[in-house]
């Protein structure tokens, strides 16, 4: 079986977890047998390709194929993103402002055609721009390669799954690993929403990493429960073993390791530790990863007068992240909404304790992690306590942790997706 998989990232290229995902995805459906072409906006060259073929849609052509843009724009039936919201503006002119807009697209496609768009890959400030011709290259190469089935993750990658399903016929599976309700909570981007419904409504399958985010998707897009499968992530450990740091302090080690964005609940990690450190002086806290939040998060540690016990490392990558494990004591994962979340796999592989918040997908699979709501610092405060006085629990806590995450390979998941590709070719 061959899948051309729409991704956005690829290790050792990363911003988050979407990445660490797809590699490990991709690996564990080689075991099974099935080959991926691994499209992406902007390849470096030093991707693993021996588990996948990259593609780099930098490389490409915009329809270097045997048709016109007439024909091409006819079976893709979409151009570039714009706004829906456009204040002050009745409907009839809103209906001529759209139509003008639609004519100097196709004027502007017919100039672009048969050449390179140079992709950043980022989440920059023209993202929906990549978005929209990262679909027409993702149909081009859809066009000139030999495939069984599609697979696009995230909303990124949607469009490029539409484009290549219009244009060869062949299916189309989505992954859901985060929704804008996730992202946003109820102030969702309504652009982002379109596009991750529209990808829906398409798909013949739909993953989910989650009974949380299949929940999500089944009630606020309106999508048949039929259609949905919960696939929940796994973790990759190769070559994580053996890591050896020198501690340059004697006090335990808490750490919250994410994007410090709302969704990530970095706020209530501080409001946390703050309590902490009223009960005991032999701890510091880290807070390790960047975001939107940042600067107000050094501002309010400040304000608390933990600076001196409280450490921003800003973005950790690669072995950066299995050195800031190995020398944590304790792992906090207090998101507010986080339709997965790997990172405490990560940690309880390296035999970090670790406490995660009842509102993540990863808790419906981990038995042997402390859970707390979000939103309740006592309870998350208690929980940090706890393990760093009581030695006993710590150690079951990181002894049973091991044993179950060594059960949750990517190789079970693939599995599992490869079944759901196999039902849509039925």
């Amino acid at each position: 079986m061959k899948v051309l998989m729409f991704g956005w990232e690829f290790p050792p290229h990363i911003a988050g977890g979407l990445g660490t995902a797809c590699y490990g995805m991709v690996k564990g459906l080689a075991h099974h047998n099935v080959d991926v072409l691994f499209v992406m906006p902007s390849a470096s060259g030093d991707e693993d390709n021996s588990v996948a073929r990259i593609i780099n849609a930098s490389d490409v052509e915009a329809a270097d194929i045997a048709c016109d843009h007439k024909e091409f724009l006819g079976k893709v039936n979409f151009l570039r993103i714009g706004s829906n919201m456009v204040p002050y503006v009745d409907p009839r002119q809103f209906s001529e402002m759209v139509e003008k807009q639609q004519i100097s697209q196709v004027e502007e496609f017919k100039v672009n055609f048969k050449q390179k768009y140079k992709f950043s890959g980022k989440y920059g400030a023209n993202l929906m721009e990549e978005v929209a011709r990262y679909a027409l290259v993702g149909g081009t190469i859809a066009l000139q390669n030999e495939f069984d089935v599609i697979h696009a993750h995230d909303w990124l990658t949607y469009l490029a799954g539409i484009a290549a399903k219009r244009l060869t016929g062949k299916p189309l599976v989505i992954h859901v690993h985060a929704t804008e309700y996730d992202r946003s909570g109820e102030n969702v981007n309504t652009e982002v929403y379109r596009l991750e419904k529209m990808g829906m409504e398409a798909a013949d399958k739909i993953i989910a990493v989650s009974n949380l985010t299949r929940n999500t998707v089944i009630k606020k897009y309106g999508i048949s429960p039929d259609k949905v499968v919960t696939v929940h992530n796994a973790v990759d450990f190769s070559g994580r073993d053996n890591i050896e740091i020198t501690r340059g302090v004697p006090e335990k080690v808490v750490t919250f390791l994410g994007r410090i964005t709302f969704q990530k609940g970095p706020e209530y990690f501080i409001e946390a530790a703050y309590k902490v450190l009223q009960r005991c002086n032999d701890v510091r806290f880290v807070m390790a990863g960047s975001g939107d939040l940042l600067n107000r998060s050094i501002r309010r540690v400040a304000k608390l007068g933990i600076a001196d016990k409280f450490h921003f490392t800003g973005f950790l990558r690669g072995a950066d992240v299995q050195k800031m494990f190995a020398y944590s004591d304790v792992y906090v994962m207090p998101s507010v909404s986080e339709p997965f979340g790997i990172s405490p796999l990560e940690a309880m592989r390296t035999g970090v304790p670790s406490i995660i918040s009842k509102q993540s997908g990863v808790a419906e699979v981990l038995h042997h992690s402390i859970k707390v709501d979000f939103w309740d610092i006592d309870a998350m405060a208690d929980a940090i306590y706890a393990l760093l006085k009581y030695p006993a629990l710590s150690q079951m806590t990181s002894r049973c942790g091991l044993d179950e995450v060594n059960a949750l390979k990517w190789n079970n998941a693939a599995q599992k997706v490869k079944d759901v590709y196999l039902s849509t070719l039925k």
